[in-house]
């Protein structure tokens, strides 16, 4: 069992999104630490995943959530990095964005949600969080990741990679059936690609939050 867990959240999110997934896996005994993004550009938050990484003693199993599935091919070609697991994420290959995937993917609803700023950075709107993000979680959790969201620099899910740490290591990736934001045929070719060892989940795009057992399980099962 690889004793370190490093959880990395995506955009318009914080680490505290992998709040009810911890005590499952600190409770198996494992070392976990969530990551927390700035969002500010792509090589930012890769680096912040790199410090932690560094802070690990031995082998590390990575996981990534949407966004996150872009910086942990880059990050995770860390050595120290024996396996990547994938939720609902990104995952593109050498030369390739998060962004550069997202467009060639048949339009998701959550789309027509996004909304930026004069900076530069993007939001979800209300309506995008309660019934296209975060569907399948209670109107108080609704609310709570509404307010607490990152908003993310648009130009970081145009930061490409230089060289994906899926090919080279184990991959697990959990594709949530109801996803609005990455649309189930999507993932379900990424995760072909990457040859991944893959399992569904009936959750929209935040299962770590609504389907947290399921999530833990998938870790462990990487993790072992």
């Amino acid at each position: 069992m690889i004793a370190n867990i490093i959880l990395v959240h995506g955009a318009w999110a914080d680490g505290s999104s992998w709040a009810r997934v911890i005590p499952l896996l600190a409770a198996k005994g494992l070392k976990v630490t969530a990551v927390q993004l700035p969002l500010t550009s792509f090589e930012e938050d890769v680096k912040a995943v790199t410090r932690a990484i560094a802070l690990a003693d031995g082998e590390v199993v990575l996981v990534g959530h949407s966004y996150a599935g872009a910086v942990i091919g880059e990050a995770g070609n860390d050595p120290k990095v024996a396996r990547l697991v994938y939720i609902d994420a990104f995952a593109p290959d050498a030369g390739e964005s998060a962004g550069s995937l997202f467009a060639q993917f048949k339009s998701a609803p959550l789309n027509a949600e996004i909304r930026p700023d004069a900076q530069g950075f993007l939001k979800l709107t209300e309506t995008g969080v309660s019934t296209l993000f975060a569907q399948d979680l209670d109107a108080t959790d609704k609310a709570v990741l509404y307010a607490t969201q990152g908003p993310v620099n648009g130009a970081a899910l145009g930061g490409t990679l230089t060289a994906a740490a899926w090919r080279t290591r184990p991959t697990y990736y959990m594709i949530g059936n109801n996803d609005m934001a990455i649309l189930r045929a999507e993932q379900e070719r990424m995760a072909a690609r990457m040859n991944a060892t893959v399992t569904h989940v009936e959750a929209s795009h935040v299962p770590m939050l609504s389907q947290p057992e399921a999530v833990t399980q998938f870790i462990l099962q990487a993790a072992a």
